[in-house]
């Protein structure tokens, strides 16, 4: 029986497409995925395509995410998006990709900021987090997870804690086509669940979604989401190919038949 955790597939289109690149291949997405009540479907475009995507979207298919978020509302932030101007447009947050932590060096109080600032606003954070191959092999794989889910879902109440997402991303498997073992992904995925239940109880521990992401692949994403912890996957790459993400998410809609018995 699940606990109520609905299986998600998210598409991180990074910074790819142009708006009319995006509309179209949001379109050729709607013909080739199906309303499927037990998967949750999140499209996360550039900042320019989710205004004119949202206007047009199926939402009985789809929902939006943001690839990013300022913290403060409004002011003095040029250039910045704040989470109070994406309020009426998405319903999730991605924060903390690996992108923003170690291209544009994004700290844990930036992001705990981030997650509050997505929650105050009423939009669910999707809050990656995972370790780089000179982590892994010194094993600091707990160390780095503990570090980061403690720091980033500071202030955060338990209730609040229960609806987000957080999304297992090795930085060394993210666009390198490597991935870890099953058996190295659930570990950690197991480890994740265990801190949200130390630092938010047993209630955020049952019902936070936990996915894997990082180099996922049509061949390789019924592996990852038949794991215990795994409630779907975060995709990058392959979610610009609209064969691969129906693919992936046709393998979803499997998965979730299977752990609804």
């Amino acid at each position: 029986m699940r606990h109520n955790r609905t299986v998600m597939v998210a598409a991180n289109w990074k910074m790819n497409l142009k708006v009319g690149e995006a509309s179209r291949f949001m379109h050729r997405l709607e013909e080739k995925i199906a309303i499927r009540q037990n998967v949750e479907c999140v499209l996360a475009p550039n900042f320019l395509a989710l205004q004119p995507i949202s206007v047009n979207l199926d939402r009985r298919k789809f929902r939006l995410a943001s690839q990013d978020g300022f913290y403060n509302d409004f002011g003095a932030y040029t250039g910045e998006v704040s989470m109070a101007m994406l309020h009426d447009i998405v319903h999730y947050s991605i924060i903390g990709h690996s992108d923003r932590r170690h291209k544009f060096n994004e700290s844990d109080d930036v992001l705990a900021k981030k997650v509050q600032a997505a929650i105050r606003n009423d939009i669910i954070p999707i809050l990656c987090v995972g370790e780089t191959l000179q982590e892994r092999l010194a094993n600091e794989t707990h160390h780095v997870l503990h570090r980061q889910l403690s720091s980033d879902t500071l202030n955060i109440t338990s209730r609040e804690m229960s609806v987000m997402v957080i999304a297992y991303e090795p930085v060394w498997a993210i666009g390198t086509g490597k991935t870890p073992t099953p058996e190295e992904a659930q570990e950690a995925m197991a480890f994740i669940r265990k801190q949200i239940k130390d630092l938010h109880g047993d209630r955020a521990a049952k019902y936070a979604r936990i996915l894997y992401g990082g180099s996922v692949k049509p061949d390789n994403a019924r592996t990852f989401m038949e794991l215990k912890d795994c409630d779907g996957v975060l995709v990058g790459g392959a979610s610009l190919d609209s064969d691969q993400f129906a693919s992936i998410h046709n393998t979803a809609y499997k998965i979730a038949q299977m752990k609804d018995l």
